[in-house]
């Protein structure tokens, strides 16, 4: 009998020490063999049910270690919104996030996970982290230099959060800015939202020259995989209706919607996501003949395709009625990774079904398996799968605010100087000795950052996160002599016997996200326009539009002085100031057209019907106060002759801002 248990004993030390020695063997775990090689050798040691797994993606809220671990589960994501706590620390997400990589590499083959998160402007979701300009307002710049630093800040502030993976850029081209998601576009025009996608550059890095085009990159740990999204032509959609049916032929498609994705392909993006809008009557999310037939094999995509929150849900109508078509349908499209976010069991139990009746064949399940581990092996999540803190200090760090702050002044667009474009008001002198400030969005830096702020439908008031409100900005730009009296919402009797040199009014759209932002009126909130009219009617006046697309603003352009489209423009403030008071000069561009009345929507640059307010790329320029006196000072060595019209200019500002 010991010596029956002795030899059971044995071989059962022998086969544990096999096992161990063919682990530790493994080529998927040796970093000096090609990516290839490691994906060929992981998948072949893998089962039906691991390959599933990593198909699988979910949302915090319902994850564990435990389930990470049993289910192989592929990736994890935050929701708008979803956090490990409030006004989490940088730390805090690292710990959170290693917990549940710590429950992924704990199952058989120790496959990491991937999280990911919405990093639309800035990295959002996170208190105290960098707010940039909405899309539109980096649209208005033309500066894609501007947007790649954009990107790489971004991706130094995730990455200090201990997260690999973010879902942008959004490279739509808005055709309606009756759209809730306007503000993600950078244009109507599809050429300035190719040139945006330098986005991509800044996020994962500079491919190493030679490299194959199309193929997934990720340059280290101070980098993020990128996701161009939503693949395609989800900002077409009619009426500018969110998730709608975009109806135009394949040229369309073809030359307004798709430029920007074969450009982020060219840029190595690691991912792409589905849109829920359909195309002529088909779901983007069904639709094998773009999916797989386009992007993939015409385009040569290399990258994993995701699906959008619960998008093979609502394949569908009423979504979830049929879910393992919808399963069957999404996965044969091409999509490799689905975003479930809830229910894993169910999608895991619908798909080894399909699998195993033969309906889905296992190559589809091989080819969507072999392109996440491809991302996942590039961006070194083998190597380095746990997060640590040394980034910690880059999460809202002042290097990342002045560059936002620069993107915000950038982004300004002047619409209008001076009444009968005469008397311009703008520079405003910093010395005057009485201002008003007013308007709806003076003093909320929730507005002024819009939707996608900490919270999906962003937020109201100061308290949620770290920035400068436009006021505070005026506060900081003006004299220390000068008055500041702040009204939301001043009465036509406030003004007697009050004297204010001028007033600064701002005014707009409460935050907004998705379906919940589509407008049939994209009219401003009340009270903004008797806010307009009772200061713009008593004392002279900038109107400031805080807005994700351009709004209803030929009832009452008359009456102001100035006006100035800013966007979105996020937590700096101080940019919007820096060019109010001329410390630089304004020299945003129009991204979009914008109307004189929404029944002319929708209305594009070339459309036969065109009318516009202020035509795309509309933006009147100025100068900086600093280079109008340096040019005055370096003019005294001039002939004569020129000292006349040099002085009459200088004459000219200084009365401005008296």
């Amino acid at each position: 009998m010991g010596r029956a248990l002795a030899g059971f004993l044995g071989i059962l030390w022998l086969c544990w020490w096999i096992a161990v020695v063919e682990a530790e063997s493994a080529k998927y775990k040796d970093p000096k063999q090609p990516v290839a090689v490691r994906i060929k050798d992981l998948m072949s040691r893998m089962t039906v049910e691991e390959k599933i797994g990593q198909m699988v993606q979910i949302d915090r809220t319902v994850a564990s270690a435990d389930i990470m671990r049993d289910y192989s589960i592929g990736s994890l994501l935050s929701g708008g919104g979803s956090v490990p706590l409030p006004e989490a620390t940088a730390q805090d997400w690292v710990n959170m996030v290693n917990d549940f990589q710590k429950g992924s590499l704990s199952s058989r083959l120790g496959i990491p996970m991937i999280y990911g998160i919405d990093a639309v402007h800035g990295h959002n979701n996170v208190y105290n982290a960098t707010i940039f300009p909405h899309n539109v307002g980096l649209g208005a710049t033309r500066d894609p230099d501007l947007v790649r630093k954009i990107g790489a800040a971004t991706a130094l502030e995730v990455r200090a959060t201990g997260i690999p993976y973010v879902f942008a850029p959004c490279i739509a081209v808005c055709r309606d800015p009756r759209w809730g998601r306007c503000y993600e576009s950078y244009s109507e025009d599809p050429q300035v939202v190719q040139q945006m996608t330098e986005i991509i550059l800044g996020l994962q890095g500079n491919p190493p020259n030679g490299s194959r085009k199309g193929v997934p990159y990720v340059g280290g740990k101070d980098k993020v995989a990128a996701c161009a999204k939503h693949f395609v032509g989800d900002g077409g959609t009619t009426r500018g209706i969110n998730e709608n049916n975009t109806v135009i032929d394949m040229h369309g498609l073809l030359s307004i919607h798709m430029p920007a994705y074969s450009d982020s392909i060219l840029k190595d993006v690691s991912t792409i996501m589905v849109s829920y809008s359909s195309w002529n009557g088909e779901k983007m999310h069904a639709n094998q003949e773009l999916v797989t037939g386009f992007l993939k094999n015409t385009l040569n995509f290399k990258g994993f395709v995701i699906s959008d929150w619960e998008g093979i849900d609502r394949i569908t109508s009423p979504p979830h009625a049929n879910y393992t078509y919808s399963v069957q349908a999404g996965i044969q499209a091409g999509i490799d990774m689905v975003m479930v976010p809830f229910n894993h069991t169910e999608f895991i139990d619908d798909l080894t079904y399909l699998v195993n009746s033969k309906v889905i064949p296992m190559n589809r399940i091989d080819d969507a398996v072999r392109r996440i581990l491809l991302v996942k092996f590039t961006m070194g999540l083998f190597e380095n799968p746990l997060a640590d803190f040394s980034l910690v200090n880059e999460l809202g760090s002042q290097a990342h605010r002045e560059l936002a702050r620069e993107a915000v002044r950038k982004s300004l667009v002047l619409l209008k100087n001076g009444k009968n474009g005469t008397n311009p008001l703008l520079p405003l002198s910093k010395k005057a000795s009485k201002i008003l400030v007013a308007g709806t969005h003076a003093d909320n830096l929730g507005y002024q950052c819009g939707g996608w702020t900490i919270n999906w439908q962003g937020f109201s008031g100061n308290n949620y996160t770290r920035g400068t409100t436009i006021l505070g900005a005026i506060k900081s730009a003006v004299d220390s002599s000068t008055e500041i009296v702040f009204q939301e919402n001043p009465d036509a009797n406030f003004f007697k016997s009050k004297k204010f040199d001028y007033a600064i009014v701002a005014v707009g759209e409460p935050p907004y996200a998705e379906t919940a932002g589509d407008s049939a009126t994209l009219t401003m909130k009340d009270p903004g326009p008797s806010a307009i009219s009772n200061v713009c009617n008593a004392v002279k006046c900038v109107v400031v539009v805080i807005s994700g697309r351009p709004i209803v603003i030929e009832p009452y352009i008359d009456a102001i002085d100035a006006l100035v489209a800013a966007w979105l423009p996020g937590t700096e403030g101080q940019g919007v100031t820096d060019a109010l008071f001329g410390d630089y000069g304004f020299s945003g561009k129009l991204p979009r057209t914008w109307f004189k009345t929404v029944d002319q929507l929708p209305m594009n640059v070339g459309d036969p019907h065109y009318d516009p307010l202020f035509p795309f790329g509309f933006g009147l320029k100025t100068e900086s106060v600093p280079s109008i006196v340096a040019k005055a000072t370096s003019a005294a060595d001039s002939p004569r002759p020129y000292i006349v019209i040099l002085m009459a200019s200088i004459s000219s500002w200084f009365v401005l801002q008296r």
